[in-house]
């Protein structure tokens, strides 16, 4: 294996989390979320020479991982995420030990709610990303990228409460 094949493998492994989290917001099932991994994987390393260095690896990677998430999104979804509701009756019946995965589920499925690119605001911001990268991500300004979020968090309280 080549140095350019050794490099692009320790930056998949090292920031693979992004690539899953994305992979798991996009997708129903785990074999559509492991199909999705490896395409992501697959267009990083297709842009991997493209990548300039102009911005930092994570914010490079985000940008290719979101755009074939929202790509093959679009491919599969004829409608809206509707059926989604369904799969949270379980959360009730949670006990106390399960309390906080089930926060975490919950967390996921009301973000799965959302559309396409507010997933994706929601997202880096849990990442910690600052404002200004996401916003370069999603092509908007810092301000709409602060004022978005700020919608957000209102809007999976609210969610959250509801499916609770």
């Amino acid at each position: 294996m080549g140095t350019k094949e050794q490099e692009f493998a320790k930056l998949i492994n090292d920031n693979q989390g992004l690539i899953i989290k994305i992979s798991r917001l996009y997708t129903q099932d785990s074999e559509d979320e492991k199909d999705l991994f490896q395409e992501i994987v697959l267009q990083l390393w297709r842009s991997y020479d493209s990548f300039k260095g102009k911005s930092k690896i994570t914010t490079w990677m985000y940008r290719v991982a979101l755009n074939t998430a929202i790509t093959l999104y679009r491919k599969k979804t004829k409608s809206p995420q509707t059926d989604e509701l369904k799969d949270l009756h379980f959360l009730n019946t949670a006990d106390n030990d399960g309390e906080k995965q089930a926060q975490i589920t919950l967390l996921y499925k009301v973000i799965k709610m959302l559309p396409k690119v507010e997933r994706a605001v929601v997202m880096m911001y849990l990442d910690d990303l600052p404002y200004r990268d996401i916003a370069a991500n999603l092509g908007i300004s810092e301000v709409n990228a602060r004022v978005k979020m700020n919608r957000l968090k209102k809007t999976l309280k609210e969610l959250m409460e509801r499916h609770a």
